[in-house]
């Protein structure tokens, strides 16, 4: 739910409310789209934890050193989320027309939008995916199921979206309000709670707490 994700996520629901009238088109239309974003960090995931795996070096660096990286992403991932690292990284945005222009397609083009839309990752999504979840799935051998379930999380307001399109679109404006506050509390405590798991295995594994 967090600004950038949401805002293609919002484009997303846009043309899937073109077809207000068939309700579970709607609903399938938002669980497709998930799937596609869940494909694309799949993929992306495999071929990050692949790469550091054929790196004998790397990896015997890694077997060494991983507790204490992931402590420092972890902590960095949540400074990130609690806009206190000011850091701006480059960001790939797709406009609403190429989200339109897939629509046409059908089924197949709303799972192609969400793989597209899952390739333009924002600096909130790039930090906490590589920073965060790359290391993670290195650590726990999960190149492809760890990644699957973050695309889970991240198509889940459109399902949700979908649904309300579905059947009760005169209250779209009132979930999208409710989303945007719950997103900024949301935002808030998660960062919090990686800043605090991060320097927890720090100290777990500087000084043995």
């Amino acid at each position: 739910m967090s600004p950038c994700p949401l805002a293609s996520n919002i484009a997303a629901v846009s043309v899937i409310g073109h077809r207000i009238g068939h309700r579970w088109w709607a609903v399938l239309s938002g669980l497709l789209y998930t799937a596609g974003r869940s494909a694309v960090y799949a993929i992306l995931g495999f071929l990050a934890v692949s790469a550091f795996s054929a790196l004998p070096a790397l990896s015997m660096w890694l077997q060494l050193w991983m507790n204490r990286v992931l402590a420092v992403l972890i902590v960095l991932a949540g400074l990130l989320l609690l806009d206190l690292l000011p850091v701006r990284l480059p960001s790939l945005s797709v406009s609403g027309d190429s989200a339109r222009r897939l629509e046409r397609w059908g089924l197949i083009g709303v799972f192609l939008m969400g793989a597209l839309f899952a390739l333009a990752l924002c600096p909130v999504s790039a930090g906490i995916f590589f920073g965060a979840l790359v290391p993670l799935a290195v650590k726990a051998g999960s190149p492809v199921l760890m990644p699957v379930v973050y695309g889970v999380g991240t198509g889940l307001p459109v399902v949700g979206f979908a649904v309300v399109i579905a059947f009760a679109v005169g209250r779209l404006n009132e979930v999208y309000l409710k989303v945007q506050r719950a997103e900024l509390i949301a935002r808030k405590i998660t960062g919090l709670a990686l800043v605090a798991i991060g320097i927890y295995i720090m100290l777990k594994y500087t000084v043995g707490i």
